[in-house]
């Protein structure tokens, strides 16, 4: 049995930093002295290295983790177009099913002390025909981190996605602020209210980084309660 940590780690939309938030997730639970790992489990958009399929995405996840598991084990399945997960799948003839990612969900788990698996889009982001990051995250039966893109309408985004995680008898662990948008108005009156509103705390939040720095905004985080 797996005794090592796990979160899902979904946002509010796509393009809200779920991977910038969960490299600082990294960074924060190695400086408490974890070896922490992540896992992209389905990624699309790639480019050929050597030979292979290559996501941005997993590369940045690997370089923050306490060591290299392997891309193949941190990203299962590798699709090479920028589009919906279901729609490239479909193009490329590939079929995405639970066992391979908990079978490398579980190789992770067996080194780490913590694991964070990060979705692609929002939470019900489909997969497949009738498959879709909601239904993996109740399979693998982990406890939600939801990432807030703090912009217009992150609130209504925010609490839906929170009662989608309850609907599907999830855990939400705790959720992160994420300052994607340097001009928005009233920051502290929308965090006042999704901290009023949400069922989970908040872990932190992460400043306006136009550098591109999670190890330096991983400060702003707490990890959240291994239950």
């Amino acid at each position: 049995m797996n005794t090592s940590a796990a979160w899902f780690v979904t946002g509010t939309d796509t393009e809200i930093g779920k991977t910038y938030a969960t490299c600082a997730l990294l960074h924060a639970a190695r400086r408490s002295g974890l070896r922490a790992l992540a896992m992209k489990p389905v990624a699309a958009g790639a480019q050929w290295i050597d030979g292979r399929l290559v996501n941005e995405d997993a590369l940045r996840l690997l370089a923050a983790g306490s060591f290299d598991p392997g891309l193949d084990t941190l990203n299962p399945y590798c699709l090479a177009s920028p589009i919906a997960p279901h729609i490239a799948a479909q193009e490329e003839g590939v079929r995405i099913e639970t066992e391979p990612i908990r079978a490398a969900l579980n190789r992770l788990r067996a080194q780490a002390d913590c694991v964070f698996v990060e979705g692609a889009g929002g939470f019900c982001v489909p997969l497949g025909p009738d498959y879709d990051f909601a239904m993996l995250a109740r399979e693998l039966a982990l406890p939600v981190i939801l990432v807030v893109g703090m912009r217009l309408g992150c609130i209504n985004h925010a609490l839906l996605t929170a009662e989608a995680v309850a609907a599907r008898g999830l855990r939400l662990a705790g959720w992160i602020a994420n300052l994607i948008d340097a001009q928005m108005l009233r920051i502290d009156e929308n965090l006042a209210t999704l901290r009023q509103r949400l069922p989970a705390p908040l872990l932190g939040v992460l400043p306006f980084d136009p550098d591109d720095n999670p190890a330096a905004a991983s400060t702003a985080l707490t990890l959240p309660e291994a239950v």
